[in-house]
Formats: C-alpha cells, structure tokens, sequence
C-alpha cells in the first residue's frame, strides 16, 4: 500500500517516533526510531514497549517500563509527558533522548493509544554535566552558566602549554557586548543580565565541542580555538559575531536587538597568559573604536 503523505513525512524525521495502542503494542515505528535505537520497524512492530525491550531507564537507572512509564500516563490520564531518559541500543549501550509522550483518539474523542517521539539527548546530557563539574569546583559562573574567569585563567594556562608543547596553534578572542552600560541605563539591570545570557548561550551553541568558552567579567567573554589558522580564526570570530547579531533580547515591548565587538589573536612564541589576552582585548578596543560590531583580528 502506499504511504501517505503524512505518513512519508513522519517516515523521514530524524526524531524517532512510535505509536502505541492501550495495550502498548507498537504499531509504527519510523525511520528515526530505527537510527537512534538500532532496532527495525519490522523487529519494533507488534512488540509491546513494556516488554523491556527498550529498557527506559531514568537518570537513576530505574525502569520506566515497569513503573513510570511516559506512555502509559499518557493512555491512562490523557495528558501528555515530558521526559528526558536513557533507552537501551540493540548493540547494548545507553543513549540519552528526550521523549514527549502524548496521547492519541479516535473518532469518537477516545484514547486508543499514544505517541512517543525522542530525540538524541547527547549534547544536553553532556553540557548539564560539564556545568555540575564546574559549579563543584567553584569555576562556573552562577548568572551565564558558563565558566568563569578562575576557570578560564586555569584552562588557558594549560591549553598555552600544551600549543607550545606539541607546536600546535591557539586562539583567543575577546568578545565584548556593545553599548552594555546603556542596554542597563535604558532598559534596566535586569535586561542587561538577560543580555549576557543570551550571550553565552548563543556563544556556547556555536563554538566548537574541542575549544573553550568563559565569562572574564562584566560583559566580556573570552573563548579559545585550538589547532586553527589565520583563516579559521576569522571564520570563527565572524560566527560569533554574526550570530550574536541575529540574536535578541526579549523585554516587555520588543525583542532587542545588540551586537558585539570581537578581537581575535594567535598565540604567539613568547606569550603567556596575559600578553596574549591584552593583545585580544586591545584589538577589541580597536574595533570598539572603528564603529562596534565587527572583528579585528591581529
């Protein structure tokens, strides 16, 4: 039988989707099911999702199939869920995905089952542990969430002394937001820390799993590029910019728009920690006075 429309475009979702009938037997599984989990739709449908087979795990390693389980809460009162779990790959490893659960009806407005979509949970998984290790250690800073000066001081000691080590390059850039004093003179503190938020969030989602990210006060950001070269760090600072460009705040009357000002350096043979960020922070200055929102790069 040919699939139908909608059934082609849920087909080709890279989100995995299910659906289930009250007793829990799978009756479709997409494409997406089968990349994240590993299993069929042929070996999934007609299995019951209570069979274990899956194995939802929450993040104390107890058993969502047996007690807790999103779709049958779902079945049963109506309502939908919202989960982030661990399920079981064929080839035996956990994957961290984000389910949302909700149930489905026929004609007569009666619940006949459910759906289940998850998605690849990986990032977030990591990224909530990374900000656990950093607020343990006293290095992550409470407002952006990212690290903070202590612990940028600390990782680009060390990421200096292992380019000089192994003769590799680094980068620094020096990321200052433009115009902060009157984002907080005109809308208010609170505004202003919705800005350095927005900030590291933006800066934190496009900068590389390898390179570093901080605060280093105020509303200056430093991050770190490694094994990169001149044209890397320019695609990189212009990323930052760009993006930050294209990002707003939101307050009571507008989505307010701002930028930033980036200067960006390699690191060079005989510079330590603090020749190398003067050296990023006076070319941000540079561009600050050559008219804001751009890079300058030396």
């Amino acid at each position: 039988m040919r699939k139908s429309f909608y059934q082609e475009l849920i087909d080709n979702l890279y989100d995995g989707v299910y659906f289930v009938d009250r007793d829990r037997v799978i009756t479709y599984w997409n494409r997406g099911a089968e990349e994240l989990t590993g299993y069929s739709s042929s070996t999934a449908v007609g299995r019951s999702c209570s069979d274990g087979f899956l194995s939802h795990v929450n993040d104390k390693g107890e058993n969502l199939c047996q007690s807790g389980c999103p779709l049958l809460e779902a079945i049963e009162n109506g309502k939908s869920r919202e989960a982030e779990i661990y399920l079981h790959h064929k080839d035996g490893h956990r994957v961290p995905v984000l389910i949302r659960a909700f149930p489905t009806r026929d004609r007569s407005g009666r619940i006949n089952g459910a759906v289940e979509i998850f998605s690849d949970n990986s990032s977030h998984v990591a990224n909530k542990r990374r900000i656990d290790e950093l607020q343990q250690l006293a290095l992550l800073d409470p407002l952006t969430q990212i690290g903070n000066r202590r612990y940028l001081e600390m990782n680009l000691e060390a990421k200096l002394a292992e380019t000089a080590r192994y003769n590799t390059q680094i980068a620094i850039f020096f990321i200052d937001i433009d115009d902060f004093k009157q984002i907080n003179d005109t809308y208010g503190h609170a505004t202003g820390d919705e800005a350095l938020r927005v900030t590291a969030k933006t800066l934190s989602a496009v900068i590389r799993p390898m390179d570093s990210l901080g605060r280093w006060g105020g509303e200056e950001f430093i991050a770190a590029a490694v094994n990169v070269n001149s044209q890397a760090v320019k695609a990189i600072a212009e990323r930052f910019r760009t993006f930050i460009e294209s990002s707003t705040i939101p307050t009571a009357d507008e989505n307010l728009l701002f930028t930033v000002t980036v200067g960006a350096t390699i690191a060079r043979k005989n510079d330590d920690l603090n020749s190398v960020v003067k050296r990023a922070d006076d070319l941000m200055y540079k561009g600050k006075r050559m008219g804001k929102n751009r890079v300058v790069i030396g």
